[in-house]
Parts: structure tokens; C-alpha cells; sequence
């Protein structure tokens, strides 16, 4: 029986926060795709599972809080913020940012579409410009 829309997006969010990617990729469609800031996309269950884990490793104690939920239908709009401490290598379009030790607390959005109960894309929004700022890559805005 297919996890509900509720269940498979509460799943995907304590399997990121435990650092699970084999638990992640157990609600991953076989042809899930992702779009993230930067031009960052991919399409397939190792592609996911590969942007979620680069996250991981630059970002050790990375975790999220999900401060709402709106669900219609088979998507899943989601506001939450993303914390941790960059001790790994950040891998970008631009290039890789090697580690600054310093947090991060990034407010993203992510809309989430579901089929037969398993993630099938992802679209994520955040600043970008916070988190250079807040790794210490570019000076900080007025304010």
C-alpha cells in the first residue's frame, strides 16, 4: 500500500534530519527530479540522493525545521529552516567552497509533487546571497 502524500513527506524530512540517504531514497520515485538555486538539477533516484548527501557532507549537523506544511492533492509546499556548521566542502555550479567553520540558518521553500506515495520532484528556494554572507564569502548587507 503507497504512503499517503503526508506520510512520504514527514518520512523524507526525519530521514534528511538522521542523515539517512538509503531511507531517503526508499521514497524517492525511480525517476525523481530536482531543481535548486544555482541551476542545480537532476533527474533519478542517485542524482537526489547524491545533491541531499552533498548537503550532508558540508554540512555535518545539517538539519531542518519545518515550520509548515500546505498539502493539495499530491503536492506538498513546504517552509522550513535549514541550519548547520560548514565543516565539509560545498559543492556549487560555480565551483566548490572549501570549509569556513561557520554556521548557517537558511529559510527555504520547497515544493514537493508525490506519485503512488513516493517523492517525484523537488524544487527548492532559498537565498543564496544569505548563505554567502553567512559562510563569510561576501560582506554582509546593510541592516
Amino acid at each position: 500500500m503507497a504512503m499517503t502524500v503526508r506520510e512520504a513527506f514527514e518520512k523524507g524530512t526525519d530521514t534528511f534530519n538522521a542523515h539517512d540517504i538509503d531511507g531517503f531514497t526508499s521514497v524517492l520515485a525511480d525517476d525523481a527530479v530536482f531543481r535548486a538555486p544555482g541551476g542545480m538539477t537532476g533527474q533519478g533516484k542517485a542524482a537526489c540522493a547524491q545533491f541531499y548527501a552533498g548537503w550532508f557532507s558540508a554540512f555535518p549537523d545539517a538539519h531542518v525545521q519545518v515550520h509548515d506544511v500546505h498539502i493539495a492533492g499530491d503536492v506538498a509546499a513546504e517552509e522550513g529552516t535549514f541550519t548547520g556548521t560548514h565543516h565539509g566542502v560545498l559543492h556549487t555550479p560555480a565551483g566548490d567552497i572549501p570549509p569556513t567553520g561557520r554556521p548557517v540558518a537558511l529559510d527555504y521553500i520547497q515544493v514537493l509533487r508525490f506519485h503512488d506515495g513516493k517523492h517525484a520532484s523537488f524544487n527548492l528556494m532559498f537565498d543564496r546571497l544569505a548563505m554567502l554572507e553567512q559562510l563569510g564569502l561576501i560582506p554582509a548587507s546593510a541592516g
